[in-house]
């Protein structure tokens, strides 16, 4: 509510004090909104629920632009430094004696991607559409389409998260940069979670090189990289399968003997097995298989010493950090949906924030700033 008077001018304080001054929107209806959007829901599937649930009439394409503003002002606070995790590496001890541990992990997800001037094209198209189908209909509307021949691009986005081992503390976060500027914002956010202050750093991730690289430039104090036990499986299951057939017995029990070996003994035994096999074939396919798995675990040597890592208690496996791609994506990749790049970072920037336990402290940013 505004009043207005001459010679006293405007006064907008009941629209300040419920913090919709300058957006037309208050804090409270902006969480709605976003609450409503940051799962797999739709925009149209959002504006319906607001508008039966919380009695919040609003379009789905005005809700796109609200959360999209929203996940913008999280990547900004993000930037400066005004939100970040809620704990340290102090609060990571294994046990109540025991060392601070602090786990990282990072991983690459595609996204479809469309330019913003096919978006809007699109968006253009399906008015036109809804319109259309109104005129023949009557009140019943139909959703539009998008064309199946339009241009889609698909973007690796890089993720990256802290963790501690009991899972109770976790902090994500995102970009749709190379992993150069992953590795950059790995290091500002290393700093926020006080990493240097942990008694043991340890990162498990899949094996990828570009990982490993921004490891041993940006964070060079941790001392411990482990490679996803499963991922090196899935290369064991590769070879087995080239060498044995696929599904036969054979290459089960070659698949467990590996299994056993680098468990058991580590990255030597392992090269040693698949050496051993290698010897005792003369097919090319199967020797050019081998010689492959070989190269990618002398690669990896220090990442495979699974005897010593387990007797320290760390983790063999990526789980957390692949629960991660699909809980930051899953509102990015449903079934027909496009993205510009900005938009496609700022919800997973907002899909991040619930992930990593802020919700609460973000809203209330939001509200002390109305």
């Amino acid at each position: 509510m505004v009043y207005w008077s001459r010679g006293r001018g405007t006064h907008g304080g009941l629209d300040r004090w419920l913090g919709i001054a300058d957006t037309r929107v208050s804090v409270a209806a902006r969480e709605l909104c976003c609450r409503a959007t940051v799962d797999e829901s739709g925009f149209r599937r959002a504006s319906e629920n607001l508008s039966r649930l919380g009695q919040i009439r609003v379009s789905a394409e005005r809700l796109r632009e609200i959360v999209e503003a929203e996940g913008q002002a999280v990547l900004a606070a993000r930037q400066s430094g005004a939100l970040g995790p809620d704990w340290t590496a102090a609060d990571c001890a294994v046990t109540p004696d025991g060392p601070r541990r602090v786990i990282l992990g990072s991983d690459g997800v595609l996204v479809p991607l469309v330019s913003a001037a096919e978006k809007r094209k699109r968006r253009v198209n399906a008015r036109r559409k809804r319109k259309a189908s109104r005129r023949r209909r009557g009140s019943r509307s139909r959703r539009g389409r998008w064309s199946r021949g339009s241009p889609v691009a698909w973007k690796e986005f890089k993720i990256g998260c802290f963790y501690d081992q009991s899972r109770e503390h976790r902090y994500a976060f995102g970009t749709a940069g190379d992993s150069n500027v992953l590795g950059r914002l790995w290091r500002r956010e290393a700093a926020k979670v006080r990493l240097t202050e942990a008694d043991e750093r340890v990162a498990v991730a899949d094996g990828a090189e570009w990982i490993d690289t921004q490891l041993r430039c940006r964070l060079p104090m941790v001392e411990t990289r482990i490679l996803d036990y499963f991922h090196l499986m899935e290369h064991v299951g590769t070879s087995a399968k080239v060498c044995f057939g696929e599904g036969t017995a054979a290459a089960a029990a070659w698949r467990e003997q590996l299994a056993t070996a680098v468990c058991e003994e580590g990255g030597a035994a392992l090269l040693a097995s698949i050496e051993a096999t290698r010897q005792a074939t003369r097919n090319q396919a199967k020797r050019q298989s081998l010689r492959q798995l070989s190269q990618y675990v002398s690669k990896r040597l220090t990442q495979v010493d699974y005897p010593a890592f387990r007797a320290a208690g760390y983790d063999l496996g990526s789980g957390p950090t692949e629960a991660l791609c699909k809980t930051l994506t899953a509102r990015l990749k449903g079934r027909g949906r496009r993205w510009d790049r900005p938009n496609a970072e700022a919800m997973m920037a907002l899909a991040a924030v619930e992930h990593s336990a802020l919700w609460a402290t973000y809203w209330k940013q939001q509200l002390a700033a109305a």
